[in-house]
């Protein structure tokens, strides 16, 4: 990663927690009708907290930003390439309650599947490539596909959730959907809408009071995590301790609230990559026992971090192959295993409760990873890189 200005190093590690603090994401409030979201470390109402999310695969390209609509009601979001330098993104939404639509709604690629699964979330998208499609039609995979057909004269069939969007204008930038259609899908299909037994979160959390400053980090006042075809970067604001995400050198916003993107924490997941094919990506979310490095990001500070799929085996059996014309991996059951994230000294870190941001970076790309010091500095310095 090239660095810019950097601050020295302190001595010591992350803050230090109380040891009453625990793990906080497990926790529900004495009265029993709140409880602490899985996604956001708050107090949240039980019915809410407690409810299943839904994954959404939400187009990102330069066409689609005008209309971007219920972004920021995405408790968590990734960003990943998907083909050449564009990327798409993927929010995974808690509560959904009053927001007409999130759109554009958009196609599949296979490494979502494990990111939606390993928060237990309902999957949607509006299309897919076809090496997602033995991942999508796994028994324990709840997928709600608007096109559940082979596309491009393919022949296979997925659970049919085609009711759960609509058409609010042509071309790809069309679709959308809002909790009551994902509702009548995911009820009408069976599917439980509490979380799986044994769920207890994906991340850790601060509790109430407490802060996560990475004081031993280096200073991150902007986070550029490294794509060219759209240069996001996200500027740290000290007045509410948020970082806010632009992209196309514009800020980019929500147009059903005109509220900027804004999150607490970042995560920057680097994982191994290749073409699948001369056309789509396939980037490794599991790599086996290996995991693999990145950044967390949180109040100004960034600290490397290590990632690993919990309780991976090897001798888990193999649910379905997946073969591309580069490449193919076998899919077992733990591959959708909740991702873990250490600092330095091997401890699973914490973050600060909010939203997240998760940037899915490829290996060989992170010498365009750059955080920095200067408010001024250019996005499109990361074009010189790598």
């Amino acid at each position: 990663m090239k660095k810019y200005k950097l601050a020295a190093m302190l001595a010591a590690g992350i803050m230090t927690f109380s040891a009453s603090a625990g793990c906080v994401m497990a926790e529900e409030a004495a009265a029993g009708d709140t409880c602490v979201s899985y996604l956001t470390g708050m107090t949240v109402p039980t019915s809410i907290g407690r409810t299943r999310p839904t994954a959404l695969m939400i187009e990102n390209d330069a066409d689609a930003v005008a209309w971007q609509h219920g972004t920021s009601y995405a408790d968590v979001m990734y960003e990943a390439m998907v083909e050449g330098a564009i990327t798409r993104m993927m929010g995974i939404f808690e509560n959904l309650d009053g927001v007409s639509m999130v759109m554009p709604i958009r196609s599949c690629r296979p490494y979502y599947v494990y990111f939606a699964r390993e928060f237990n979330a309902h999957y949607g998208h509006f299309g897919q490539v076809v090496y997602a499609v033995p991942i999508l039609q796994l028994p324990t995979t709840d997928d709600i596909a608007g096109i559940p057909y082979g596309e491009g004269g393919q022949d296979y069939t997925l659970h049919d959730g085609s009711a759960a969007y609509i058409r609010d204008h042509e071309g790809v930038t069309g679709i959308y959907t809002n909790k009551e259609l994902l509702e009548g899908v995911i009820n009408s299909s069976g599917w439980s809408t509490t979380y799986a037994s044994g769920y207890n979160g994906h991340y850790q959390f601060a509790a109430d009071g407490e802060v996560v400053n990475l004081d031993n980090g280096q200073i991150a006042k902007v986070v550029l995590p490294g794509f060219t075809y759209n240069h996001p970067r996200f500027d740290y604001n000290e007045a509410d301790g948020l970082y806010y995400r632009s992209e196309f050198g514009s800020p980019q916003v929500d147009q059903l609230n005109g509220q900027q993107l804004c999150y607490k924490n970042i995560i920057i997941q680097e994982c191994p990559s290749q073409l699948a094919d001369e056309h789509y990506l396939w980037t490794d979310p599991v790599n086996g026992n290996d995991g693999g490095t990145g950044w967390f990001i949180t109040n100004g500070r960034a600290e490397k971090i290590t990632w690993k799929k919990e309780n991976w085996s090897a001798d888990d059996p193999i649910e379905t192959t997946v073969t591309t014309p580069n490449c193919a991996w076998d899919v077992r059951e733990c591959d959708f295993n909740v991702t873990r994230y250490y600092d330095s000294n091997g401890n699973e870190i914490k973050l600060n409760q909010g939203k997240t941001f998760v940037e899915i970076v490829r290996n060989q790309d992170d010498p365009r990873v750059v955080i920095s010091d200067d408010p001024s500095i250019d996005s499109s310095i990361i074009d010189g890189l790598g």
